[in-house]
This record gives C-alpha cells, sequence and structure tokens, in this order.
C-alpha cells in the first residue's frame, strides 16, 4: 500500500506563486511515473503535469510555461512549482503515482486563487 501525502496549498492573489509537495512511502523508482491531478467544483479530475520514472515531463496546455513538475529521488518527493497563478487555477490538487496499472492518490490539497 502506498500512501502519498500533499502538502503546500493555500489561499494565493493572482500572479502569485505556490508550491505543492507529494511524500511518497515508497521509494518513487518503483513508479513509472507520478503525477498532479486537479478538480475544480463541478468540473472532472484533470491531468495537470506528469513525470515518468526516466524524467520525462508533460503538461496539460493551460498549465504550460507556469508550471514545472521536478522529482527529488533522495526524499521520494515529487514537487509542483506553480507561478503566475490564474483564478481558473483553483482546485483541489491531487498527487498520482503509477505502477503499471494500478494507481495511487493522495488525499488532496486545496489551492485557492483569489484577491
Amino acid at each position: 500500500q502506498v500512501q502519498l501525502v500533499e502538502s503546500g496549498g493555500g489561499l494565493v492573489q493572482p500572479g502569485g506563486s505556490l508550491r505543492l509537495s507529494c511524500a511518497s512511502s515508497r521509494n518513487i523508482f518503483d513508479f513509472n511515473a507520478m503525477g498532479w491531478y486537479r478538480q475544480a467544483p463541478g468540473k472532472q479530475r484533470e491531468l495537470v503535469a506528469t513525470i515518468n520514472v526516466g524524467g520525462v515531463t508533460d503538461y496539460a496546455d493551460s498549465v504550460k510555461g507556469r508550471f514545472t513538475i521536478s522529482r527529488d529521488n533522495a526524499k521520494n518527493t515529487v514537487t509542483l512549482q506553480m507561478n503566475t497563478l490564474k483564478p481558473d487555477d483553483t482546485a483541489i490538487y491531487y498527487c498520482k503515482a503509477r505502477i503499471l496499472k494500478y494507481n495511487s492518490w493522495g488525499q488532496g490539497s486545496q489551492v485557492t486563487v483569489s484577491s
């Protein structure tokens, strides 16, 4: 059983920055990929960014150039640096880890972008 614990959410003004972290109870080299997803009220959960075991990253078009996903193998942590935040970025952000076809999810971290 994998445990993923997110941290770093909160309230920020438009144009501001936040940094989300996802700490894994398991060595992240065991995962094929890890990623961040988000779900806004009344909307489906959507992919934000992923990073695979080789370090290859992928981003949703809406966050390209603003968000950066990275991994710290020594700390078994994946981080999402979010810059130039917009009100549309408001959502609960979830960390996901995948081993083959099996997914594990964190509990979610609220990000609110508002003036």
